[in-house]
């Protein structure tokens, strides 16, 4: 019988006091899900909050868990061990143990006591595998700890869930020890819950590849209705015109935001591209663009209504990850305004429709660079790509893909 009621617990050490794809995903199915009835509570990690702030975090139904005051991940908090998170949970918050669903995203340690109260309270459990750990640990992690540091938060994990899988070094992702280390952590975090989802059909590929046997499904990240704008105008270049580029990812290595300036180094026309968001990189790529003479501002960290606006008044959206990102919000964001995107990885051409993207060659800055210089050459294209996403763009509402969600809850629910 369908459940229209539903309460659902979900627990990440991604959320509070970050930005990114991840959490607008995580906000963007909490509103959708409260929106048809259902009981949403989210338990996050945090910076140290006062009284104050616990109160209105509360008040929207989110609590933050035991998390650590003077040790933090870069400048991502975190939590306490997951023994200290299950036992407060327990006792703060006692009616969780009649809730239906604990939905987990994330592979930390208030990921890890979702996890584990769900078995202990025989609550189906569901886990988002929502990123590449692998790359992320090799980008954010000086380059002579990185062995180390996945051998410390394999350790660290194995404590509190069974690592029945080891991988081993080979010549596809795990091409060295600490990415090895990782995906084991990976694999083994997914296997302990009742169902497994990823936001695109490429990573539930890698997934499967290297172990994990829970099933997994498919669930793609979604816009939220409320933020949708509600009559874009198509985007048009003529030749001669400036073609006027957006970047809002992280300023940072991962998404390889060096490589994209210096391929727009070696562009031939006209361009403008604003830079929004802040990162490891930041400082170094405005230096670079500056000693350059490059047409590129940087706006750093700035809310999001802004960089709506700026996707608006775009003619190009950039991802130029390479064999890091899931999904990639970005695309979506860019989606939502009918503006055209641009990236260099194959895998990206899962999450928006044929026709609406440019994909560099290679992920060189010289292939980027060509396909650049090309589109500025047939600025007609603009054009045609932005057609193609104003005609699908409502494919990605939350309100759409939300039901997809709901489904899968009541089936394991069922299970």
């Amino acid at each position: 019988m369908y459940n229209h009621n539903m309460k659902i617990a979900i627990f990440t050490d991604c959320y509070l006091d970050l930005t990114g794809g991840i959490i607008s995903s995580i906000n963007a199915q909490k509103v959708a899900l409260e929106k048809d009835g259902h009981t949403v509570y989210i338990f996050s990690t945090a910076f140290p909050k006062d009284v104050e702030e616990r109160k209105k975090l509360a008040k929207n139904s989110i609590f933050v868990v035991p998390s650590c005051r003077c040790f933090f991940r870069g400048l991502t908090p975190v939590s306490r061990r997951p023994k200290i998170i299950e036992k407060w949970l327990l006792k703060t918050h006692p009616e969780i143990k009649k809730f239906d669903i604990f939905y987990v995203h994330y592979e930390g340690g208030c990921s890890i006591a979702g996890l584990r109260l769900a078995k202990q309270l025989k609550i189906p459990s569901v886990q988002v595998m929502h990123g590449r750990e692998d790359m992320g640990e090799g980008n954010i992690i000086p380059f002579g700890f990185r062995t180390i540091v996945a051998v410390l938060l394999n350790w660290f994990h194995s404590w509190y869930l069974p690592h029945n899988v080891k991988i081993v070094r080979d010549n596809y992702l795990a091409d060295n020890f600490a990415k090895a280390e990782m995906w084991t952590l990976m694999v083994n975090h997914a296997n302990y819950a009742d169902l497994v989802l990823t936001p695109s059909e490429h990573f539930r590929k890698k997934l499967l590849h290297y172990g994990v046997k829970k099933p997994i499904k498919v669930f793609p990240n979604g816009y939220p209705d409320d933020k949708f704008p509600v009559s874009p105008e198509i985007k048009k270049m003529t030749p001669g015109d400036e073609l006027k580029i957006i970047w809002h990812s992280r300023v940072s290595a991962e998404k390889r935001i060096m490589p994209f300036l210096n391929a727009l180094k070696q562009v031939s026309g006209r361009y403008r591209l604003d830079v929004y968001g802040g990162g490891g990189d930041f400082f170094r790529a405005r230096r670079f663009a500056k000693r350059h003479r490059m047409n590129v501002t940087f706006y750093g960290n700035v809310p999001f209504n802004k960089i709506r606006k700026a996707i608006n008044d775009s003619d190009l959206d950039v991802l130029v990850s390479y064999n890091f990102d899931t999904f990639g919000m970005t695309l979506i964001e860019a989606e939502a305004y009918a503006v055209p995107v641009f990236f260099c990885d194959p895998d990206m051409k899962e999450v928006v429709p044929a026709g609406s993207f440019v994909m560099s060659a290679s992920e060189s800055s010289e292939k980027m660079a060509d396909s650049i210089n090309a589109l500025l050459r047939s600025p007609e294209k603009i054009e045609q790509m932005s057609k193609v996403m104003l005609k699908n763009r409502e494919n990605i509402l939350i309100s759409k893909r939300i039901k997809i969600l709901e489904k899968i809850f009541n089936d394991i629910i069922e299970k």
